[in-house]
């Protein structure tokens, strides 16, 4: 899977999620204080990073490889209203890691999200152009340290649905924009997973030539991609204490999945069992009149063919901050300072 896409795009490319008819409405006797009638200003600052690794007996010293990719820091700015959420992001780093050990990665995500109900779906779009094969002198005195491969790509699509079975398990006061908890909740949920995802070098080894087995076709393939599908159990839990609130889930289950390795112009394929993670953690101070959290993402992937495994790692960390501005009783005026003082 290759997409044309010019770097220099990323500088004016624009992340817009229009949050239309995604959020419910919130019971003023529930867990939740609400602030969907204010006005809110945000912005956040992270990264999404996407390394992976193949491990396979290449000899008695090595059995894995690491690929690492370089990466941009990202600004995202967005204003919230009602049912309205709007977000600009834009990369404000070239290149994070020095371009002559990682090189230089072209990187485009997309994504949307929205809530109903007890279930909250997101759509996701992760794709990553050039990498880095770490210490590749190990194998070849002529790399050092490292192989950087500019044709090498990850990509990811994924579509989730998480059912949480407390109707107190909101995503729009988890993430803090617009609400947040007052009190303990707590509860089991279940996560529906449909994933496409996958590598893929230009016909190009993905498996330098001093470490592929004659023998064995998988260590001359060029590209591996996988479709899976799942059911995935969890808990989740969050607090709100002083103003400070933490938040997280995780569950474990399989997923049923198709798999597919490409060598030499020919293609395998197979049908099998996959573990499947699903991990966020968020913590962060929110007051009415502002907040500040921090976010973090996790999506691991993995395809196994016999004694060949490739693990992809999608992540993210952002630190989102913003403020609220409050609904005034008429007549009242407050200072900005006032109203945001700690």
């Amino acid at each position: 899977m290759r997409l044309s896409l010019d770097w220099k795009v990323l500088l004016s490319s624009f992340l817009i999620s229009i949050g239309g008819f995604s959020q419910t409405l919130l019971d003023s006797t529930s867990k939740i204080e609400d602030f969907k009638r204010n006005l809110v200003v945000y912005t956040d600052l992270g990264f999404n990073s996407a390394p992976f690794t193949i491990g396979y007996p290449f000899s008695a010293d090595i059995d894995q490889l690491n690929y690492k990719n370089n990466f941009k820091t990202f600004l995202g700015l967005g204003i919230a209203y009602r049912w309205f959420s709007l977000r600009v992001g834009f990369p404000i780093l070239s290149s994070y890691r020095p371009t002559a050990k990682y090189g230089s990665t072209k990187q485009f995500n997309f994504g949307f999200d929205f809530s109903f109900l007890k279930t909250y779906y997101d759509l996701e779009f992760k794709y990553l152009e050039g990498y880095s094969l770490q210490k590749a002198n190990r194998w070849d005195p002529t790399k050092y340290p490292n192989d950087i491969q500019s044709n090498l790509v990850s990509y990811n699509l994924a579509l989730n649905g998480w059912y949480f079975h407390d109707k107190n398990f909101k995503m729009n006061a988890l993430l803090g924009k617009r609400a947040h908890y007052t009190r303990e909740v707590h509860t089991w949920y279940a996560k529906s997973t449909i994933n496409f995802f996958g590598l893929d070098n230009s016909n190009n080894p993905l498996i330098p030539v001093q470490l592929q087995d004659a023998d064995n076709s998988k260590t001359q393939l060029s590209a591996v991609k996988s479709f899976d599908f799942g059911l995935i159990p969890g808990y989740a839990y969050v607090n709100r204490i002083n103003n400070w609130q933490f938040a997280g889930w995780f569950g474990f289950g399989p997923v049923i999945q198709s798999k597919f390795y490409t060598y030499s112009n020919n293609s395998r394929g197979f049908l099998g069992l996959a573990p499947r993670y699903d991990v966020r953690l968020i913590f962060g101070r929110s007051k009415p009149t502002y907040f500040i959290f921090l976010v973090t993402d996790f999506d691991n992937k993995s395809i196994r063919f016999s004694d060949l495994l490739v693990r992809q790692y999608f992540y993210s960390v952002k630190l989102v901050g913003g403020y609220r501005f409050p609904t005034k009783a008429k007549g009242e005026k407050k200072s900005f300072w006032k109203r945001i003082k700690l």
